[in-house]
């Protein structure tokens, strides 16, 4: 009889879900079933060699080997490198996942759950068969007490892991949503027997046993190296997932205290590639003899990832801050165009949606379906979230500046007496809080011109400990803020904006916004059932979002800037959705013989720029 029920609960399930070699949130997968490899892959790509990378000057030390507990700090490489997944993102698709240790994935229709069959040859690097016990293992890990809270809120709408059977596992979630089950895809798989005996909080510095393409072979903690080697029973090297991929021997990951150290190290040939953050930097560092002989070269990358939304923000528990108007206002200060031609070297676009560079953006006037999520909130938005998408503001400084001062004025606040005043007679000012380390220049252009407004402006300069701080407390009148690239829209915004949070001493909800409307689209959003439904939700957000002008909008790149040793070779095919150094690490190789160029669209920099 227990067998029957058995029977008959895998015969619901099968009938209930279908199981898929790839899930994608939008359409179809683009790679069907029997693909070879990802057209960014070459699958003749030379194996060999060392690449050479630092792991960034924040980086300056390391005292353990798993990424995944609070208590220390992490090798570089460990997770990209050691810890396979469930699935894993194509990057040439907005958000589709391929079977890696899973071979199959069935999403439950009422997206309450999600099932992977375990792919019978996917080992750890002991040779030991994972199950799906091993990957409930993990999982429980992963969001236990022991694991870094990030890990734990991270896959937080996971409610529980099943065991179906030894080869299939089924993830159980707190509500329907879409997303989730892509988080679920991303969940690390490692071995029981890795610090077997001991809670996980204190596996801390032994050699991790997981099903990744590299091993930990060199860990040199008083000189902050680490060195990986090519796992040469790396049981997943001819899945289509991974074919052309992982081509190094060895990844060698070496620490510098400061950035200026690290860009000298790059320049004299400690290491192999360098990812540049700074346009300034770009533009006037990477000279020097080895980019004369052509030994290094450096090069823009384009991409089509959807940037985080980035900018200042005001605390809307000031009173001053709350009335739209007033943001609007401070927004309207800003002049990107003389700070990306002066500063920022051209090399920036200016954020024109919290989707921008995608189809997700708002535009024009709202369309019939966006206006069917919108109308049930009428009488609680501002009539201008039904009329044309917001627009970037003019080119002309001065223009914006008296717009500026109309809106403050009907918001009641005038210049008298030397200042921008209310009805009260009370002054208007900022505190701009400001870290150490934080580029300056342009941040001090932009208070420079609120100033004109006739807005007093205090600084307070302080470490970057003490920033965080009082951001999470919410002692603050303006800051900075980065909102994360993601593949998945909702997520991200959720933590950022949800009314719950709002006044939750340490959330993500820093900027303090409260609105019912809000949650409901960001709700739609995670639910919604189709790509059609998807773009009409993230739209109608967007509108209501721009509209809110919660952030006044800084900058989006739109190019991966990446100087690199030149005997360093890529697939013709640029992928569309990427990290630079995920793509290097997961597809570069080391070339054989005299360095080739690569016929690419790709722009080569000059170096007068």
């Amino acid at each position: 009889m227990k067998q029957l029920g058995m029977l008959l609960l895998l015969l619901s399930l099968a009938a209930s879900a279908t199981a898929e070699h790839a899930i994608a949130l939008y359409g179809q997968p683009k790679y069907a079933a029997d693909f070879q490899h990802f057209d960014y892959a070459d699958p003749a790509a030379p194996k060999g060699g060392t690449l050479r990378l630092s792991a960034g000057y924040q980086a300056t030390s390391f005292d353990k080997l798993n990424p995944y507990t609070l208590r220390g700090k992490p090798a570089p490489g460990l997770i990209e490198l050691v810890f396979e997944t469930l699935a894993v993102y194509s990057l040439d698709e907005g958000t589709t996942q391929y079977g890696l240790i899973a071979d199959d994935i069935a999403v439950a229709p009422d997206q309450r759950s999600v099932t992977f069959h375990i792919n019978p040859a996917a080992r750890f690097s002991n040779g030991e068969k994972i199950t799906a016990a091993d990957v409930k293992y993990s999982f429980d890990r992963l969001t236990g007490e022991g694991a870094a809270p990030r890990f734990r809120l991270y896959f937080a709408g996971i409610e529980r892991a099943v065991i179906l059977d030894p080869a299939t596992v089924r993830f159980e979630f707190e509500r329907s949503s879409h997303e989730l089950a892509f988080v679920a895809g991303t969940i690390p798989v490692f071995s029981p027997r890795w610090g077997e005996g001991r809670s996980f909080a204190d596996v801390q510095t032994d050699t991790p046993i997981a099903s990744g393409p590299y091993l930990v072979d060199r860990p040199d903690y008083g000189r902050g190296t680490i060195t990986y080697r090519r796992d040469p029973n790396y049981w997943a090297a001819n899945l289509p997932a991974r074919r052309g991929s992982h081509n190094f021997d060895r990844i060698v990951y070496m620490l510098y205290r400061d950035y200026d150290l690290q860009v000298e190290a790059f320049k004299a040939g400690e290491f192999d590639v360098m990812v540049e953050g700074k346009a300034r930097n770009w533009c006037c560092v990477y000279t020097g003899g080895r980019f004369a002989s052509g030994e290094l070269t450096k090069r823009l990358f384009p991409h089509t990832n959807v940037p985080g939304m980035n900018g200042y923000v005001f605390n809307l528990r000031r009173e001053r801050f709350q009335d739209v108007r007033v943001r609007k206002a401070l927004g309207l200060a800003l002049d990107f165009e003389w700070i990306n031609k002066n500063i920022f070297y051209g090399e920036y676009k200016h954020p024109y949606s919290y989707f921008s560079n995608s189809e997700l953006a708002a535009s024009g006037m709202p369309s019939a379906e966006e206006l069917k999520l919108l109308e049930p909130w009428r009488a609680q938005l501002d009539p201008a979230v039904f009329g044309p998408m917001v627009q970037e503001p003019s080119t002309s400084l001065r223009e914006n500046l008296i717009e500026g001062q109309r809106l403050l004025a009907a918001a009641g606040w005038t210049y008298r007496d030397g200042a921008l005043r209310n009805s009260r007679g009370e002054p208007f000012v900022i505190e701009a809080s400001l870290s150490e380390g934080i580029p300056l220049p342009r941040i001090e252009t932009y208070l420079r011109n609120l100033t004109r407004y006739g807005i007093v402006i205090k600084r307070r300069l302080g470490d970057q400990v003490a920033q965080r701080k009082s951001m999470q407390t919410f002692d603050y009148d303006m800051s900075m803020v980065l909102f994360r690239e993601s593949r998945i829209p909702g997520s991200d915004l959720h933590a950022r904006l949800n009314s719950a949070d709002a006044d939750e001493p340490g959330s993500e909800n820093i900027i303090g916004v409260k609105s019912p409307v809000i949650d409901a689209l960001i709700e739609r959003l995670g639910t919604a059932n189709s790509a059609d439904d998807i773009k009409t939700a993230a739209r109608a957000l967007d509108r209501v979002l721009m509209h809110g002008y919660f952030v006044v909008p800084e900058r989006y790149s739109y190019e991966h800037r990446v100087a690199y040793r030149s005997n360093l070779g890529y697939a013709p095919q640029l992928p569309d959705f990427y990290a630079p150094y995920e793509w290097v690490l997961s597809h570069w190789w080391l070339q054989q013989g005299p360095t080739r160029e690569e016929n690419i669209h790709v722009r080569a920099t000059d170096s007068s720029r």
